[in-house]
């Protein structure tokens, strides 16, 4: 099994967890590092329902699911909560929501998968690698309008415009299929290094979440999870970059805050749409899990619980 340092394992679990009987979802199993830890903190009658993407992380949790009752695996997207609730007989809601978003380290280490601008592989980027368009379908025809939308509003990539013409202009001469040969187009094509930032990180932070609807997903999660969780439930998400944590900051603080109303006026929680309470402040990493895995670096968790009593 491929080597994988969970972010913030102990943190997210901690903050996740309410009654030891309860029922957990884990919407990003990927190797199982937090599922491990929520399956030790249940009780007998507690149960875990992990979900993800990516054929191999559902391996895993086919192999977890055979060490422990308590647990079940479902290949598809946490965007797709509700339905995968009601597929396991779950009608009453989840006492918690637990998302680690982003690519995972056995994605990124495995050259075939195409994430990685430091291997060559495959440009493939999708993370369920049964469905879908790879990057380099997509690359092969997509409008220089098209790459430049996406590598602006995705990478927040400055030089957005400039690096769309050189991959079309590239592909010209021949298909683009490989990652290393991707890096490289960016690369020359990137007026502007960042220190210590390899010029293609923000292509294909980009490419990957237009490739895999990572915002899309993330939005229709949103919508639903507070009509999935108990009162008392919690949902737990750990973002690495900028768009997810803005997306997931706003939701929650939208959520605590509800309608804006004279504070004067006798109103309800129910009445001006409250509903949910910010849990602690934004929680990131330790130096030491820091220098243990740099991966970590960009981590940010936030917390929210939905009103009401367990």
């Amino acid at each position: 099994m491929e080597q994988h340092l969970t972010v913030l394992r102990s943190e997210a679990v901690s903050a996740l967890m309410g009654p030891s009987d309860g029922c957990y979802v884990d919407g990003t199993f990927g190797r199982g590092g937090h599922s491990r830890l929520i399956l030790e903190s249940l009780g007998e009658s507690g149960l875990l329902m992990g979900i993800d993407k990516d054929p191999r992380a559902c391996e895993s949790g086919v192999a977890l699911m055979a060490e422990d009752r308590r647990f079940q695996m479902r290949k598809g997207s946490f965007a797709e909560l509700n339905e995968l609730l009601e597929c396991a007989g779950w009608r009453d809601g989840v006492d918690g929501v637990l998302l680690d978003l982003g690519v995972s380290s056995p994605q990124l280490d495995e050259a075939e998968r195409g994430f990685s601008f430091l291997r060559d592989g495959d440009l493939d980027m999708r993370m369920d690698t049964e469905s879908g368009q790879s990057a380099a379908q997509w690359l092969a025809e997509a409008e220089a309008s098209d790459i430049a939308r996406v590598l602006k509003v995705y990478g927040e990539e400055r030089f957005a415009k400039r690096i769309a013409r050189a991959i079309v202009e590239a592909r010209a001469e021949q298909p683009i299929t490989r990652t290393l040969q991707l890096a490289k187009i960016v690369a020359e094509a990137n007026p502007s290094w960042e220190k210590h930032k390899h010029p293609a990180t923000r292509a294909f932070q980009a490419i990957r979440i237009y490739i895999n609807n990572e915002l899309g997903d993330l939005e229709r999660l949103l919508e639903k999870v507070v009509g999935c969780l108990r009162p008392g439930g919690r949902l737990v998400v750990i973002s690495f970059h900028s768009l997810e944590d803005r997306i997931v900051k706003r939701f929650m603080r939208r959520q605590a805050q509800g309608e804006s109303v004279p504070s004067y006026l006798p109103v309800t929680d129910d009445q001006v749409g409250r509903t949910m309470r910010l849990i602690g402040k934004a929680v990131k990493p330790s130096e030491q899990e820091v220098a243990a895995n740099p991966r970590a670096r960009s981590a940010v968790m936030r917390v929210a619980e939905k009103l009401g009593e367990r």
